[in-house]
């Protein structure tokens, strides 16, 4: 049991240091972009695969619920793993490395914000995803781990998680979503009081 302890203790150390090393200004460019969607009625879109596909969900919810003002605009968020028959279909017909790139063909359109999430950052479909986005015109944002990953080398803002523990990489990109959602929620809502 105490080595269990010790485990738990060096796991919260290792997230406490990781923290310390977040890239919190590329963080800030994620912030003005998605409350700029919001100010020009574009849409953010967000892909991942996995735990990075949980946590898309999760930040597509956060996004769209918890930055909602009554009488005023939503922000438009979605998760590209969400409409599994969809994502089902695009695998079967075109190939699992062509689920995010198909959607972004249908629905994107120029200057909206594409997220995409990948611990490794080398997940052939987000980085698919990525280059449709980018050819659509797209603001493009990738959250990753380790070294960056090739996403890191191909959007517009990089966060990388410098940690080399998937699980440790997975808490805190869900901890940045948490960060990024209550700082658009609060620059919309001193948008909203300045307006009035």
């Amino acid at each position: 049991m105490q080595f269990a302890v010790q485990f738990y203790r060096q796991y919260a150390a290792e997230l406490k240091e990781t923290l310390d090393h977040i890239p919190w200004l590329a963080v800030n460019e994620v912030v003005d972009h998605v409350f700029t969607a919001w100010v020009e009625q574009r849409q953010v879109f967000i892909m991942g695969n996995g735990g990075s596909a949980s946590t898309a969900t999760h930040m597509a919810c956060d996004l769209s619920k918890n930055t909602a003002v009554p009488g005023h605009p939503r922000l438009r968020a979605l998760a590209l793993n969400d409409n599994m028959a969809l994502f089902s279909a695009l695998a079967n017909d075109c190939g699992y490395e062509n689920v995010f790139r198909d959607q972004l063909l249908t629905y994107l359109n120029p200057k909206d914000v594409v997220i995409g999430i990948s611990a490794s950052g080398n997940s052939p479909n987000v980085l698919n995803g990525m280059v449709a986005a980018r050819e659509r015109g797209a603001t493009t944002v990738g959250l990753s781990g380790y070294h960056g990953g090739k996403l890191a080398t191909m959007v517009d803002v990089a966060v990388v998680v410098p940690n080399h523990c998937i699980e440790q990489i997975e808490d805190l990109h869900l901890m940045l979503e948490h960060i990024i959602t209550s700082a658009v929620r609060q620059a919309i809502h001193q948008a909203v009081k300045k307006a009035a």
